[in-house]
């Protein structure tokens, strides 16, 4: 992905669904003006979902899924099913492709009823093998992407015009070489937004900076391995939060994650703990999911737990056993897919926070993030 490249996470997910040889890849390649996605009179040749991202006026920046066919009844075309049903938790907007010889039947009305169930918009699209009308599908999308969600900024609705933010970036072996992660980067770019002002520095530079500044900033926002050493540079009454209490709050999960994190000290000695992540990556001798949190569990309980770790788009459908799940900021999911999670997590009785979250709860600080939590 290029520095100006709009995250997969950040842009409305549209799911192109049917039966094989309905239509489905060729609707993806003439919406997209390209071949994205390979087109054959063989039935089943689309065997995973294919992503084509593209900017969709006037929504903006938008992904294309094409999904395989939902009728393939053998062996492995029922996991192809299940994975089409699992682009259902992320999908923003459906569009159903009925082939003319078919017409609406079973295959139809069972994906219609995942749609119901997940709470997805869709339309449906016939295809009698002449060009599809793309124009107007593309209204039809755009209509739908224009109706109202739960409108969520990271941080933008906090601030005024002119007001300046501290952003406590991490500066170790940890921290991506020449350039910030994305969480960073939608924060400073919502502070912009915002009209107001970013001013970002390291940890050991802090005090520094608030000294240098002619101005008390209106919030610190920093990196939650550092909280507790941020609360201890901030005054108590400039407002301090971390970048994964904003992506909580920017993922409609945040009252769930706080609430959450209260279960860590209700934990018992051998309990089952699912830490999960939504992207991957190379892992580090000292990672936060696998290393860190679960040595500060331990320093926080002196319990000992059985750990389940899941990344990218694995996220285990069946959540019973478990006695708590600590996830990422989810900065690569959409928030459909976190809310999701979440709320297959609260159907289970199974409390869900995210990382720093509950870091910042073993740190005794939770609090004192306002006026975020508040």
């Amino acid at each position: 992905m290029s520095i100006n490249e709009t995250p997969r996470g950040e842009r409305l997910h549209i799911g192109i669904f049917g039966r094989r040889n309905a239509g489905k890849s060729s609707l993806l390649n003439a919406i997209t003006g390209q071949d994205a996605a390979m087109v054959s009179p063989v039935k089943g040749t689309t065997t995973d979902p294919v992503y084509k991202a593209m900017e969709l006026l006037p929504i903006g920046p938008v992904v294309l899924i094409d999904t395989p066919g939902i009728d393939d009844d053998s062996e492995l075309g029922n996991l192809r099913i299940q994975k089409t049903k699992s682009i259902l938790r992320k999908t923003d907007i459906a569009v159903l492709v009925v082939g003319s010889c078919e017409g609406e039947g079973d295959y139809e009305r069972e994906i219609i009823r995942a749609f119901d169930e997940y709470s997805v918009k869709y339309f449906i699209v016939r295809n009698d093998f002449t060009p599809f009308n793309v124009q107007e599908i593309k209204e039809k999308i755009a209509a739908l992407g224009e109706e109202p969600d739960v409108l969520r900024r990271p941080v933008s609705d906090l601030l005024e015009s002119g007001d300046v933010v501290v952003l406590v970036i991490p500066i170790d072996e940890a921290a991506p070489k020449g350039r910030l992660i994305l969480p960073q980067q939608q924060v400073i770019r919502d502070i912009l937004d915002a009209e107001a002002v970013p001013v970002l520095t390291g940890i050991k530079d802090l005090s520094g900076t608030f000294e240098k500044l002619k101005e008390q900033p209106k919030l610190v926002i920093t990196d939650s391995q550092v909280f507790a050493e941020a609360a201890k540079l901030t005054p108590g009454e400039i407002g301090l939060t971390s970048f994964s209490i904003l992506m909580a709050r920017y993922k409609g999960v945040l009252e769930d994650a706080v609430h959450g994190a209260g279960f860590i000290d209700k934990l018992k000695d051998g309990d089952k703990i699912l830490i999960a992540e939504g992207c991957t990556h190379h892992r580090q001798c000292e990672d936060i999911g696998t290393v860190k949190i679960p040595r500060m569990l331990k320093q926080r309980t002196g319990f000992n737990f059985n750990y389940e770790f899941s990344s990218g788009g694995g996220f285990p459908e069946d959540l019973t056993g478990f006695n708590l799940i600590i996830h990422c900021g989810g900065c690569m999911q959409n928030q459909r897919e976190m809310r999701f999670r979440n709320s297959a997590a609260r159907e289970a009785g199974v409390p869900i926070t995210n990382y720093g979250i509950a870091i910042s709860y073993m740190q005794g600080i939770l609090e004192r993030s306002n006026p975020v939590i508040q």
